[in-house]
């Protein structure tokens, strides 16, 4: 008497995986390719063709209209001999200040507070709350703050109400607070993405390690940096990089509140390039100085993308 084998089953039929032919396979890579390609060529003409443009503008002197004549590395020369220019790149980096760490810090101390505290349907509204200002268009809130900030808007007239009337005065105008009044207008704009990414990171660690934490006799401090920055990595990493962007990218915000003034106080890499480009018909400096922006927020991002990619391998 024979006995079937134990895997067969449906008169002795195995039910094996088919495997694919060779020709089904390829052409089931066509399809992969076809959906693919349109958005490579969209990227390779809207992407990089205008970056590799801007690099050859950058050795030329043009005026936009005429014919570029080569000019070697004056135009980058010029960027890094220039006391303006340079003046210019530093405020960018000033703006870091109040666009990256003052919303970082601030997000994470609101965070861990609403973590702590604030119940699950509470923490969805405030996080709706606090995420609004990430939606308004940067232009009205531009416009906006600049009637705030004005001499008869409202922070002077809080300021008078409270008794800090000296304190009032044209904060967008005056050479030594515009720059930190562009700042708290960024600050105020990125407060909310970072608070709502921080926060999303929080609720994702496992409620046993801050238990473990306590067990120990970990306090707030400890648990918050031995448990909560550990876990919540890749969200600091994001923030780090939108906001560094942000910063050194600046345009909407300054222009619509200041357009670079009073002076030159609050001039900014994105401003000044457009400046250059469309007001004095100066491409090539223009290209220059948006290759050496370019390669400065690449110098700051990509650490910390090493820095986050690093951690979550360990």
């Amino acid at each position: 008497m024979t006995r079937s084998h134990p895997l067969a089953r449906d008169g002795g039929a195995r039910n094996e995986p088919e495997v694919p032919r060779a020709g089904q396979a390829r052409g089931t890579s066509h399809r992969y390719w076809g959906f693919v390609v349109p958005a490579l060529v969209a990227y390779g003409v809207f992407v990089l063709w205008p970056i590799v443009q801007t690099v050859h503008y950058s050795f030329t002197n043009w005026d936009g209209v005429t014919k570029a004549t080569w000019a070697g590395t004056a135009n980058y020369r010029t960027v890094f001999t220039n006391g303006q220019l340079l003046g210019v790149i530093a405020h960018s980096f000033e703006l870091i200040v109040y666009f990256s760490v003052i919303p970082i810090v601030l997000g994470l101390a609101v965070a861990t507070v609403m973590r702590r505290v604030v119940s699950a349907r509470m923490s969805a509204l405030a996080r709706v709350v606090l995420f609004l200002p990430q939606i308004v268009p940067l232009v009205a809130a531009g416009i906006a703050w600049n009637w705030m900030l004005s001499t008869t808007g409202a922070v002077d007239e809080i300021l008078q109400k409270i008794g800090l009337g000296s304190l009032a005065h044209s904060w967008l105008g005056d050479f030594s607070t515009a720059l930190p009044a562009v700042g708290v207008i960024g600050a105020w704009v990125l407060l909310g993405l970072c608070i709502v990414l921080l926060l999303a990171g929080m609720t994702k660690i496992d409620v046993s390690l801050y238990e473990a934490a306590q067990l120990d006799g970990a306090g707030p401090f400890r648990e918050f940096w031995s448990v909560t920055l550990p876990g919540i990595r890749q969200e600091l990493g994001v923030c780090v990089t939108v906001t560094v962007i942000a910063a050194l990218s600046a345009f909407d915000i300054v222009y619509i509140s200041t357009q670079g003034g009073p002076g030159t106080s609050t001039m900014v890499p994105g401003l000044e390039i457009y400046q250059l480009a469309f007001y004095n018909r100066q491409m090539g400096l223009a290209s220059a100085l948006a290759v050496v922006l370019m390669l400065l927020v690449l110098v700051c991002i990509l650490p910390v993308q090493w820095y986050v990619r690093r951690g979550s391998d360990t």
